[in-house]
């Protein structure tokens, strides 16, 4: 979906999949993130998509969600593991 990639393509770690995840889960702009539960929007989407998604996906949504707050974009989806960055 164009329009998903032009609302969250410019976060960290989102590409058009992710986008796409983002705009499945009712998310319309990036301020829309802000104050959501990663965790939570992880099982929503594992929910919608009637599987275990990778946990990856997980540290995306940390990744933006981290972004959105504080309007830092330098963090690389990987370093919101568990036990990671940003206290998650």
């Amino acid at each position: 979906m164009k329009q998903a990639q032009r609302v969250f393509g410019h976060l960290p770690g989102v590409g058009p999949a992710v986008s796409d995840d983002l705009w499945a889960l009712g998310f319309r702009s990036e301020h829309d993130l802000a104050g959501q539960d990663p965790e939570a929007m992880y099982a929503e989407l594992c929910r919608l998509q009637g599987t275990q998604v990778d946990r990856c996906m997980l540290y995306v949504f940390r990744c933006c969600v981290h972004a959105v707050r504080t309007g830092e974009v330098g963090w690389q989806w990987w370093e919101f593991k568990d036990g990671g960055l940003a206290g998650w």
